[in-house]
């Protein structure tokens, strides 16, 4: 699998067309720092020219192009999350049109139109990005499952069509972070708390990479997260 480094660009929200910031450092957030990373993987720098590829894994969208919504919420429980991406060159210039496939499981680890959801389409989507490189949707917060940390599968093409680049987001970890807070609250439908959970620092996929990938998010349960992340690839 190919791994290269990610460049991570931060403060995004709100540019219009003007070049995104290429930035060669990862999350300094203080919920992703050495101390709440279990194995104590120490921080990396991210400065290769485009963001790490990662495994489409087991559950891509089947036809992607007859799912071209924003909100992919669908019936699904649990806690309201906005994603941003913005897809930018190696120039750090904000690339218009590009395609954004996006994926993940829900709240309890399953993922649409596979297993026993192969009618169903939830928290699947695609759009494309506007004149500043973003493409925004509304979903849920995602769950976890044996063997992965809580990410999002992410698949960008060029206007044409063309695969340009297949990677996944990551999240910041630890005692005071979303992905605790979130996983403490059943009530919102999140019953696996962290037991069992795998770190990104062990995860298979994840695990020499993900300072590099890792979104920046705020926000709270009651009014819902918004996480950002800032993808470079070759356009």
């Amino acid at each position: 699998m190919e791994r290269k480094d990610f460049l991570k660009g931060l403060g995004l929200i709100g540019l219009g067309t003007a070049a995104l910031p290429i930035i060669n450092a990862c999350n300094s957030d203080d919920d992703n720092n050495d101390n709440n990373v279990p194995n104590g993987m120490g921080s990396e720098t991210c400065d290769s020219a485009t963001t790490p590829s990662e495994t489409e894994g087991p559950y891509p969208t089947h036809s992607p192009n007859s799912l071209v919504i924003s909100d992919i919420r669908s019936d699904r429980q649990g806690i309201d999350l906005t994603v941003h991406i913005d897809v930018a060159n190696t120039s750090g210039t904000a690339v218009a049109g590009a395609l954004v496939d996006i994926w993940h499981c829900d709240k309890d680890g399953n993922y649409s139109e596979y297993s026993g959801f192969t009618s169903a389409h939830f928290l699947r989507g695609r759009q494309a990005t506007g004149n500043n490189g973003r493409a925004t949707f509304l979903t849920k917060f995602p769950g976890w499952y044996n063997g992965r940390s809580t990410h999002i599968h992410v698949h960008i093409y060029n206007a044409s069509g063309q695969s340009l680049l297949v990677t996944q987001i990551a999240y910041p970890e630890g005692a005071e972070s979303v992905v605790a807070t979130v996983n403490a609250s059943p009530e919102n439908g999140y019953t696996k708390g962290m037991t069992g959970y795998t770190y990104n620092a062990a995860d298979g996929v994840f695990s020499n990479s993900y300072q590099c990938e890792t979104c920046t998010i705020s926000g709270s349960i009651a009014e819902g997260y918004v996480q950002q992340s800032t993808i470079i690839v070759n356009a």
